[in-house]
């Protein structure tokens, strides 16, 4: 059982964007996950927080369906998408930032970018200009190999890709993990600006950001929620560096 403190603002407002009940999920017969439960909404942010190994990169590799669901629903948008592909599950409008191999190495940004547009379902030419505007160091390196940026750059790259699906939902591993630090606040500061256009789900190792970009917060261990509620009350809950120590 989780520890449950007051519900966020918007929970009796309007029904979540993605619903999760239930999941169970995992790697083969091995299961990680043990029957979570959360929500996010269309705008704005939720984080999501845990130790290594609680299972964290598991919830969004099962959000997006590159695991299967072994019990339990997911809801997008009203609809369960449990059953479906990951493909099907980006057209339906998520998108999913992974911690690892978040770009092509051996193409060129401007040959990333394309990729993501395939998935775009707005203009391309003016998603494209968008996304530059949106990460200008971007802009500079079209022409230059995705695997020989920097780590920031590779994260803005791999943000941008998404972004070119117009998703409604971003998933996000670890945004600023191994990201020189001038230039965590950077983009910090661009997915600040994302959630208040769309919803995101935050994993993210540096506490303090990511409770910055979210509106409310789970806490994982061991696969189960083992606290969950608004920003502020997480983030001085007696527990929370306990569920966080290594």
């Amino acid at each position: 059982m989780s520890e449950t403190l007051a519900p966020p603002p918007s929970a009796t407002l309007k029904a979540p964007l993605l619903d999760v009940e239930g999941l169970v999920s995992g790697y083969g017969r091995s299961k990680v996950l043990f029957g979570m439960s959360l929500k996010a909404p269309a705008r704005g942010g939720i984080a999501v927080l845990g130790r290594n190994g609680a299972g964290k990169t598991t919830l969004l590799k099962t959000l997006i369906g590159e695991l299967p669901t072994m019990e339990g629903a997911i809801r997008f948008d009203a609809d369960e998408i449990q059953a479906t592909d990951t493909e099907a599950r980006v057209r339906r409008g998520m998108a999913y930032v992974p911690q690892e191999q978040a770009v092509f190495a051996r193409l060129s940004v401007r040959d990333n970018l394309a990729l993501g547009a395939l998935a775009g379902r707005g203009r391309q030419g003016a998603d494209l200009d968008m996304v530059l505007d949106f990460f200008p160091k971007l802009g500079a390196r079209l022409n230059q190999q995705a695997g020989t940026l920097s780590g920031g750059e590779r994260k803005m790259l791999g943000i941008g890709r998404a972004l070119l699906g117009r998703p409604q939902l971003l998933l996000l591993d670890e945004p600023t993990e191994g990201v020189w630090i001038g230039v965590i606040e950077e983009i910090a500061e661009r997915l600040g600006q994302l959630s208040a256009q769309m919803g995101l789900v935050v994993v993210e190792q540096h506490v303090d950001l990511a409770l910055r970009l979210a509106d409310y917060a789970y806490v994982m261990e061991r696969g189960r929620i083992a606290l969950e509620g608004p920003v502020a009350e997480v983030r001085d809950h007696p527990d929370l560096l306990r569920y966080l120590a290594p």
